[in-house]
């Protein structure tokens, strides 16, 4: 059995204790610069974890070719594509601010000619709300579109002057990405064993991270692309200006439940049908409804399959928030924390019913000892038996 420790010994570990944790805080400080590329390089190696196990046994357990294979597909699948996206995305966006500033795109035309083809219960409907207002509708949209541009141009132009900074990043996270692909069971192993938490715990609370993880990418992210790239295909069919950009909002969009693509092409179709094009609106509300909108309905259960899913307004606010908060990294940043902070409560209220109730013990009473009437003692004071007759026995 051991001893309990003594004073002295108590003060020493609680002295380690505080000297781990400053010297914890300061490592997280010092990687504070990098944390963006630290997230995404946790986030991909999680997320192409299976492919990298199922690279691994067929190299023959070769890890490091294995994880350098893994690692040039996410270049080539993922990395890749979303910097041509981004491209994309800037010189459009760069491109519709000027045209904003230059007063060629007058978004106060496009309300006048909405204004004038809808029927007199829809315009009822506006006054009643007020907004019939198209001058103080027209200053609102025209604001919101410059600022969104301008925030788009300004973005391009801090990338390109923080180039250096970029690169770094981008290095620092496939150099990351790499380790954790070829090295991962050994890290993951060793943060159990220093995590001061029960096996079961540590087993809940890491299947409930890596599960939020691989649904947030795979369930969020990757139907929000589909449905972006879907309305960009249509917008650039139909010939609306500036596809990419409708595309990107559509997908950003797609990221929040109850709000979705239907925001960004229901009013692009509504505008069509009332400048008269009758039957491009007709084709993209028909798209919207039945394609775009049947992704999230047709992926998400393929590619999440029976992972743990949030409720919906529990992902809404922990996005919304965790964006509020982190930023861009927020998005998967939110709806972790509110995943451990679910399974965190259901492990503790599982305990506490688990914990068995001990009742209060009652007290211990000698048994009595018999006491024999005389008369039932024979004269050498020996108590005689119930079954035997007194007269039987020898004297």
């Amino acid at each position: 059995m051991t001893n309990p420790p003594t004073p002295s010994e108590a003060f020493e570990d609680k002295i380690f204790l505080w000297f781990v944790l400053g010297v914890s805080l300061a490592f997280v400080w010092i990687l504070r610069p990098y944390a963006g590329a630290i997230l995404w390089g946790t986030v991909l190696a999680i997320v192409f974890a299976p492919l990298n196990r199922h690279l691994r046994d067929r190299l023959r357990q070769r890890r490091a070719i294995a994880a350098a294979v893994t690692l040039l597909l996410i270049v080539v699948l993922v990395l890749f594509p979303v910097a041509l996206i981004v491209q994309s995305l800037i010189q459009e966006g760069t491109t519709v601010y000027g045209r904003i500033q230059s007063g060629e795109l007058d978004i106060g035309a496009w309300f006048r000619q909405m204004h004038a083809a809808l029927p007199a219960w829809a315009v009822d409907l506006l006054d009643r709300f007020g907004l019939t207002d198209l001058n103080a509708l027209q200053a609102r949209l025209s604001g919101f579109l410059a600022a969104g541009a301008q925030l788009i141009a300004s973005k391009a132009l801090s990338i390109g002057q923080n180039t250096v900074q970029f690169v770094v990043a981008l290095f620092v996270m496939l150099y990351l990405l790499f380790f954790l692909l070829r090295d991962g069971d050994l890290l993951s192993r060793r943060i159990r064993e220093a995590t001061p938490l029960p096996p079961e715990r540590q087993r809940s609370l890491a299947a409930r991270f890596t599960t939020v993880i691989r649904a947030t990418i795979k369930g969020n992210v990757v139907v929000a692309l589909v449905q972006g790239a879907l309305g960009w295909l249509i917008f650039l069919i139909l010939g609306v200006g500036a596809p990419v950009l409708l595309g990107v909002v559509i997908a950003l969009l797609s990221l929040l439940p109850a709000v979705g693509a239907p925001v960004v092409w229901l009013p692009v179709a509504l505008y069509l049908f009332a400048t008269g094009h009758v039957w491009q609106a007709t084709v993209l509300a028909l798209f919207g409804a039945f394609v775009i909108g049947s992704a999230d309905n047709i992926l998400r259960p393929i590619l999440v399959g029976k992972d743990t899913k949030l409720p919906d307004y529990v992902v809404l606010i922990s996005t919304l928030g965790g964006i509020a908060v982190f930023g861009a990294n927020g998005f998967v940043i939110g709806p972790v924390i509110a995943a451990l902070f679910v399974t965190v409560w259901e492990i503790f209220a599982t305990s506490r019913k688990a914990t068995p109730v001990i009742p209060e013990a009652a007290p211990v009473i000698p048994e009595a000892t018999p006491v024999i009437p005389s008369e039932a003692r024979d004269p050498a004071g020996v108590p005689a038996m119930p079954d035997q007759d007194p007269s039987l026995r020898s004297g």
